[in-house]
């Protein structure tokens, strides 16, 4: 099987449009969280991944957006566009929204949104977080997003602690016999200081693993949050990847 792995759309339907017309021939999706937030096309892009096979799971936008998080922690940005999309959603938005599972275990995989031990809402952002959430699922493997960097964690049970890789990626990697957190990167708000798209394709017949990076029509998604009124620097990070 072939898989499109996604996660942090953000609502940035040209971004998922670019990676779906970019990515090879695939069996189904799995999205890792965070759908909408941010973006200007939380609708649309709900209704999109619906016409494909796929699995997705619930980010804390995607809860903040229902009103099941309590959004004091967020920042006023992030706040300001959490509010624009409660007003936005359709009922068949927030109906699929409210079916989200917060994580799912499959074959050889674990997926969160955040992390396995706090799959809302923890970051796995350097080696000593990963190192203690691999004591949280017992899959080789487990994919993670809301960091919006791409990242990859794998574990040294030899040494006890964790190696971590980031981008630049050299090529295709082997996932058998190993141990690892990764992490895609984001659709539609990439944060390591490079604004194409980021997503993966799994191939579990030969367990093997690819980053990939498309560059979108980062100007209409500024367009249309400017027209919608999102805070302005919201528009302004996707151009630097940041």
């Amino acid at each position: 099987m072939h898989y499109l792995i996604v996660s942090d759309i953000h609502a940035n339907l040209v971004a998922f449009q670019a990676v779906l017309a970019d990515a090879p021939a695939f069996d189904q999706i799995w999205c890792l969280g965070d759908l909408v937030g941010y973006g200007p096309n939380p609708n649309e892009c709900i209704e999109r991944i619906q016409e494909f096979p796929h699995l997705s799971l619930a980010g804390n936008h995607d809860w903040a957006a229902l009103g099941k998080l309590d959004i004091k922690n967020f920042n006023a940005d992030a706040r300001a566009a959490t509010i624009w999309t409660r007003s936005e959603l359709t009922p068949a938005a927030r109906e699929y929204l409210v079916g989200l599972p917060t994580h799912v275990q499959l074959d050889s995989f674990t997926m969160a949104h955040a992390s396995p031990r706090e799959p809302v809402w923890e970051y796995v952002l350097d080696a000593n977080v990963a190192y203690a959430n691999f004591s949280n699922f017992s899959t080789p493997m487990c994919l993670v997003g809301h960091t919006h960097i791409p990242l990859i964690f794998e574990l040294n049970e030899q040494r006890g602690r964790c190696e971590t890789m980031g981008p630049p990626f050299n090529g295709r990697m082997e996932l058998e016999n190993r141990r690892m957190i990764i992490n895609p990167g984001s659709v539609g708000q990439p944060r390591d200081g490079d604004p194409w798209a980021s997503y993966a394709m799994l191939d579990t017949d030969h367990m093997t693993w690819d980053f990939c990076r498309v560059p979108y029509a980062i100007e209409i998604t500024q367009e249309r949050m400017r027209a919608r009124g999102l805070p302005r620097r919201l528009v302004d990070r996707l151009e630097i990847g940041r």
